[in-house]
Formats: C-alpha cells, sequence, structure tokens
C-alpha cells in the first residue's frame, strides 16, 4: 500500500552550488545532507563509489540533490522535451519573470525563446517560460494557473 509520495532526485554537479540554487530561487530549505562513502546503498544506485546527498524541502515537496564524488558524471545541459524519462521541474509563479534575476544571479539559465501564452485572447491567458538549473535541469514557471490541489477531482 503506498503511504504517500516520498522526493525527486537530481544529479547535479556542485552540491553546494545546486542547494544555493534551489534555495535562493524556488524558497527550498535544506533538510539533511549525507555522504554516503562505504558503498552503503550501491545496490539501489546500481553503481559502487562515494556520493554526497541533501534532501531539500518547500511546503510539501521534497528533491534530493546527488553528487558523485569518485565516479564520472555524464549529461548536463539542457534535455530534449522528446527524451523519455525525467523532463522538467514547474512552479506557479505570480508574473512570468519574477524569478528572472534570481535564476541568472545563481547559475541558472533563461530560455526566452520558450516563453509561450496558452489560452482565449481577451482572457488571462497561461504563460508558460522555462529556466534551467547549474547542470541544466528544466524548470518551468506557469502564470495564471490554479493550484491544482484546490481543483475537484
Amino acid at each position: 500500500m503506498i503511504q504517500g509520495f516520498s522526493h525527486i532526485g537530481i544529479g547535479v554537479s556542485d552540491l553546494d552550488a545546486s542547494i544555493r540554487f534551489y534555495s535562493e530561487v524556488f524558497g527550498f530549505s535544506e533538510l539533511y545532507r549525507l555522504d554516503f562513502t562505504n558503498n552503503e546503498v550501491a545496490a539501489t544506485m546500481e553503481q559502487e563509489g562515494a556520493f554526497r546527498s541533501a534532501m531539500l524541502l518547500r511546503g510539501d515537496v521534497r528533491i534530493e540533490l546527488l553528487q558523485w564524488v569518485d565516479v564520472p558524471t555524464s549529461g548536463g545541459g539542457k534535455k530534449p522535451m522528446t527524451e523519455l524519462g525525467f523532463t522538467h521541474l514547474s512552479f506557479r509563479v505570480e508574473e512570468i519573470d519574477d524569478l528572472t534575476e534570481a535564476v541568472v544571479a545563481n547559475g541558472g539559465a533563461v530560455h526566452t525563446q520558450t516563453l509561450s501564452y496558452v489560452g482565449p485572447e481577451g482572457t488571462a491567458q497561461t504563460g508558460l517560460l522555462y529556466y534551467t538549473d547549474p547542470d541544466g535541469t528544466r524548470i518551468e514557471v506557469m502564470t495564471n494557473v490554479p493550484q491544482l490541489s484546490t481543483l475537484s477531482q
């Protein structure tokens, strides 16, 4: 029986920089950090080697940032939306560019070419824009959208 959602894991190249990014830009707070140095969870990770982990919290959303210490990593950069698997995080904001300065100041990027507005003209249209974190993880911000937990099922 499922008890509830736990967290989203994000691989990062610099744990401290990523903690700063998610804290300063999106208001996450650090719950704890762990260093795994003895292959305690090598079976779960399907990889031997040391890594650092930090669990961050914002409201009821938890993200775990993972930085490998002695294992080469791959990837980075903004993935195409057509690639299978995790595509992006998303946050509701009051104004579409509310976080732009903080994103840039904390090592992220703004992808202005992704700015879109949807919905009937003459109404408060939904605004959509993508940022990326310092390692290229895509983060969508949305304006004029309801809080999903308030919608009836």
